[in-house]
């Protein structure tokens, strides 16, 4: 096996499509995936590779110097995808410790062990890619007009877009700093199957599977763009394939909804009325607008999203039908959390 590429956080939800992506699209390469199974990582997500000789698991985690460097020091990554996160904004609002450990110095971590790997191992070859996922988020909220793109200003209203517009500025400052040929990816809001069920569209989903009642931030008015898992599993591949080094590309998926207009396309695909919702009270800090501009990743690599959010929603539902084994022990683990997280 010539070329690998190094996943982290290949257990989660974005991480889980991206490798059944690549799986499809690249058997050719081999896919490491770097996971330290937290609360949001679940092995059964790729069980279906556990047999593949292209396909690896380690379990470790981004921070640990010792287990990152040893695996650049097999001497054959051509690459890296860099998902692992903490990723819930109402975690990070109540415990903003893990998000800063995680996000930023794993970040760091990965960073240096991937320029020391290039300089020394691969001689700075420019073929090697660092391609770090991050959010919208970073660049805070949006009045009822206009979009981001890859110039607006970093304006995050939260601890956990804080951690990931600093670990942006990291990426951007090992490119200008050593040459590493770091690419950014800031997607919109995903959703599919193998989502985490506290999530907002999940938890939607499932709960209306279980005949419970659907909880809605505020008035349900908050405004997010919305991107099926697929289509930005593929805009993620062509910016590692394609992108230009030292650049970020905004990934929307052109979907603008309010939350509570996304829960009346899902409520009638279960039969379901209005009196279902019930609204809550806001979470601090929360954006009101997310919305991103695609015209650079449109124009340099030729990427649109391709999926209706009609059919994706469609998808989505009929996945968590179909998967209750997959989805009932986390929820019965949230509830024993007792936690009350949803997000959007």
């Amino acid at each position: 096996m010539e070329k690998a590429i190094l996943i982290t956080g290949g257990c989660g939800f974005i991480g889980t499509n991206f490798i059944h992506h690549m799986r499809t699209t690249h058997p050719e390469l081999e896919l490491i995936n770097l996971d330290n199974l937290s609360y949001a990582g679940n092995l059964e997500n790729l069980k279906a590779l556990e047999d593949d000789p292209y396909y690896r698991f380690v379990r470790g985690d981004i921070t640990d110097e010792h287990v990152v460097s040893s695996l650049f020091q097999e001497g054959h990554i051509q690459a890296v995808v860099h998902f692992a996160a903490e990723s819930h904004v109402d975690r990070s609002i109540l415990d903003a410790k893990g998000f800063i450990q995680t996000n930023i110095v794993g970040t760091q971590v990965l960073l240096e062990a991937a320029r020391q790997y290039w300089t020394d191992t691969l001689s700075k070859d420019p073929s090697f890619r660092f391609v770090h996922i991050s959010t919208d988020e970073i660049y805070g909220t949006l009045g009822e007009e206009g979009s981001f793109s890859e110039e607006s200003p970093f304006c995050p209203n939260s601890p956990y877009a804080a951690t990931k517009a600093a670990a942006d500025l990291l990426v951007r400052a090992y490119f200008e700093t050593y040459g590493l040929p770091t690419l950014i990816a800031r997607p919109s809001n995903n959703y599919g199957p193998y989502q985490f069920p506290e999530k907002f569209i999940p938890l939607m989903i499932t709960n209306l599977i279980e005949d419970m009642p659907v909880p809605i931030y505020g008035k349900g008015l908050n405004v997010r763009d919305w991107i099926f898992v697929t289509d930005a599993c593929r805009a993620i591949d062509l910016i590692m394939d394609q992108g230009k080094p030292g650049e970020a590309y905004n990934v929307g998926g052109e979907t603008e909804k309010l939350n509570i207009d996304v829960a009346r396309e899902v409520l009638p695909l279960f039969g379901k009325e209005e009196s279902c919702l019930t609204f809550v009270e806001d979470r601090p800090g929360h954006d009101f607008r997310y919305a991103l501009n695609n015209n650079k990743i449109k124009s340099e690599l030729d990427w649109s999203p391709t999926v209706a959010f009609k059919e994706g929603i469609e998808q989505t539902v009929a996945w968590y039908k179909a998967n209750e084994q997959w989805w009932r022990p986390l929820k019965e683990r949230l509830s024993r959390e007792s936690k009350g997280f949803w997000s959007a």
